[in-house]
């Protein structure tokens, strides 16, 4: 038996089959150019957030501090994923090796849980703002603000730490096909020719950990905030307390629902069409990095401002 299995190691694949758009391979060079464009004005819009923030000393403030953050997470995610979506969608590449699809989702996993924590940094900086105005400033200082930034960051590496090493001592011996243009754990995890159940029971503690707590929290931190804002008196004060939560809000529904919906999908949507996974896929990692600065350049006065003045000169 165990002879047997060493003789058969060789037909062991050594690499992952990632997937385009099942279907539409003919139009991969047509479908590469939204998506293209998708990526450059993702990349050019976190860059230009990052930018503006740094030259502009009146936006050293935590508020722009955390949307620096977010700016810089959402760079990297779209980083993380344009090296093999465009290797496909260009020249049909589709072979990955084990070592770099573990690194990569990584990557993409580490980056969305910072996002998560992101977020809801960006809600408790709300909160103090409109609960706690006179306090704002002796709460969230600079420092406080980059221990935030380092426990967020500490607290993603070592959740997500595990997950390659987990991966790596499975052998792959069956189907090597991966469902979307990049790797998630949840998919490389079902391609293991060995119980998955630890990898299964692990990957739902570190989504209950960081994205449902955090999620809770920033549902908690706005029915603080709007007990807050329907007791003040004015209705324009309340507006504008209102208003300044705005992006934050959009940015929070760009995050977390095309993410609760992916996973939906792969936990309960097996017999649904593939182009819906794929598709959702796409939404996921695409539409908040590709969103995030213009809806901020929007509706943040400052930002705006200068976004004007560099189109202008």
């Amino acid at each position: 038996m165990m002879l047997g299995s060493l003789g058969n190691s060789s037909s062991i694949p050594s690499t992952f089959t990632l997937s385009g758009i099942p279907g539409l391979e003919h139009m991969h060079i047509w479908i590469s150019i939204p998506l293209c464009f998708m990526y450059l004005v993702s990349i050019l819009g976190n860059c230009m957030i990052l930018l503006i923030i740094k030259t502009e000393p009146s936006l050293h403030e935590p508020m722009y501090l955390f949307l620096s953050m977010l700016a810089l997470t959402d760079l990297g995610l779209s980083l993380c994923t344009l090296p093999t979506v465009l290797s496909i969608f260009w020249m049909g590449a589709r072979e990955i090796g084990h070592n770099t699809c573990f690194a990569q989702l990584f990557f993409i996993h580490c980056l969305s849980f910072l996002e998560s924590s992101v977020l809801l940094s960006m809600a408790f900086d709300r909160l103090v703002a409109i609960c706690r105005p006179l306090h704002y400033a002796s709460i969230l200082t600079n420092r406080a603000v980059g221990r935030i930034g380092l426990a967020s960051l500490g607290r993603s590496v070592a959740l997500i730490f595990p997950l390659p090493f987990m991966l790596r001592r499975f052998p792959y011996c069956g189907s090597s096909i991966l469902s979307h243009s990049y790797c998630l754990h949840q998919e490389v995890m079902k391609l293991a020719c060995a119980d998955i159940k630890a990898n299964s029971i692990y990957g739902m503690f570190v989504i209950v950990s960081t994205v449902g707590i955090d999620s809770l929290l920033i549902l908690f931190s706005y029915a603080l905030i709007l007990c807050t804002v329907l007791s003040i008196a004015s209705r324009a004060e309340r507006l504008k307390a209102l208003n300044t939560c705005v992006s934050h809000i959009c940015a929070v529904l760009l995050f977390y629902t095309p993410m609760i919906g992916l996973s939906v999908i792969h936990r309960f949507g097996k017999q649904g069409p593939h182009l819906v996974q794929v598709v959702m896929g796409f939404v996921y990692l695409l539409v908040p990095p590709l969103m995030n600065p213009i809806v901020y350049s929007v509706k943040t006065k400052q930002i705006r401002e200068r976004v004007a003045q560099a189109f202008c000169y």
